[in-house]
């Protein structure tokens, strides 16, 4: 058990149970109160509080104790380390895949490190967060969802700090602090002309990669990973069993966003594109490493769709020499909200216009949580009161008789 130790004077036991108090060498020097106890460790830690505040000691020592007993004390000493040291060593232990780490290094390196580098990690309090993101926003001139995203890096770091008993409380959790929130862009599907225009320009190769977005909402990735043995043409299923990523410049195959596979139903008009592809260009075995480039494991897979040079499809070669091209002869602006994502969305709108639930339609996308899909495309969905009154109205037309004798008025 700790004690408050009073370093001004001393107390000296006299006969008779009686005692006085004696002054010590250190009166009037320093601070008067320190308060001793042993850490959980087994460490003796000590803190002084200076005169007149011998009842902040104790309670401080009373804080002290029962943190202890109910296992939330925090080390002093836990929180005096480097930001840095620590977020380098978080990093390390992340269980991200090679495509996570290497966007959340960038975003460590130039967005956080910067201005958190050397400071201690006890010492961050919010006042310092509100000052962190002032940087970003005035001093670097970052975006909204630049800031964002850091501040969602960044306030992980300081929860496993929390967890890691480093810091009691994670400053980012104040209600002082404002977090910078991404905008939200309100989702405008292409019409059916605009996907036909796109397709049309685009090369006989890829052509039909524009049927798989539009007509099973796959991401772009999973596209270029699309295998023949992904296609269940009796079931009139596809299976989304991978994803081809860059990471370090270099092609990887690894599962889908989220890591998670899925099936999602391959509509008549899809699967004949897909069988018309196959008949003249036949799918490729391509080899490539299983997420990390430096990984020995790797995966050969049968692809529908490859370059011209039959090898795994480059993002960036293939957005630039195109798709951005068949943006330009379909007269589309090029921008972020034009590139194959637009054709997931399209996939979405329809699919919500036929009446699809939310959660299928969540199921279909790959999304890890209804309530996304609900919030990205709730505007897209037929307008609830139309729908109510119609659905009523086709539940009581037949119930309604003209001879119910309130002709004569309504009765009491």
């Amino acid at each position: 058990m700790g004690h408050v130790e009073d370093r001004w004077f001393n107390t000296i036991p006299l006969p008779e149970g009686k005692s006085r108090r004696v002054k010590t060498k250190l009166f009037g020097k320093g601070m008067r109160y320190r308060v001793r106890y042993i850490a959980p460790g087994g460490r003796e830690c000590s803190k002084s509080f200076p005169d007149g505040e011998k009842k902040a000691a104790q309670d401080f020592l009373v804080s002290v104790e029962s943190d202890k007993r109910e296992m939330r004390y925090i080390d002093p000493r836990a929180g005096k380390q480097y930001f840095g040291d620590y977020a380098r060593r978080w990093f390390a232990s992340s269980a991200n895949d090679e495509s996570t780490n290497e966007t959340t290094d960038s975003r460590l390196r130039n967005h956080i490190l910067p201005f958190f580098e050397l400071r201690q990690v006890g010492a961050i309090k919010p006042s310092v967060v509100r000052e962190w993101d002032v940087w970003m926003k005035d001093d670097r001139g970052y975006a909204e969802g630049t800031r964002a995203v850091s501040f969602t890096i960044f306030k992980a770091i300081m929860n496993a700090a929390k967890e890691d008993k480093l810091i009691g409380e994670n400053p980012c959790d104040s209600k002082s602090v404002i977090v910078p929130r991404q905008e939200q862009r309100k989702v405008v599907p292409w019409t059916d002309a605009r996907v036909a225009a796109v397709r049309g320009g685009l090369s006989p190769r890829y052509r039909a990669m524009v049927d798989v977005g539009a007509g099973c909402g796959l991401r772009q990735g999973e596209i270029f990973g699309l295998s023949n043995l992904d296609l269940d043409l009796d079931a009139g299923l596809l299976t989304v069993a991978r994803q081809i990523k860059r990471v370090r410049s270099r092609l990887v195959f690894g599962l889908p966003k989220n890591d998670k596979s899925r099936i999602v139903p391959l509509p008549k008009v899809v699967a004949e594109s897909l069988a018309k592809h196959v008949a003249e260009i036949a799918p490729v075995y391509i080899t490539l490493p299983w997420e990390n480039p430096d990984s020995e494991r790797l995966v050969t897979v049968s692809l529908i769709f490859t370059n011209a040079l039959n090898s795994g499809i480059h993002r960036c070669n293939f957005d630039q020499k195109h798709w951005q091209r068949a943006l330009r002869l379909a007269g589309v602006d090029k921008s972020r909200q034009n590139g194959m994502h637009a054709l997931r969305h399209f996939y979405a709108s329809v699919l919500l216009d036929g009446g699809v639930s939310i959660k299928a339609v969540s199921e279909y996308l790959g999304h890890w949580d209804p309530a996304f899909t609900l919030r990205t495309y709730t505007h897209l969905m037929p307008g609830s009161e139309e729908r109510a009154r119609t659905a009523v109205d086709e539940a009581l037309k037949n119930l309604a008789r003209p001879d119910d004798g309130l002709t004569g008025g309504v009765a009491a």
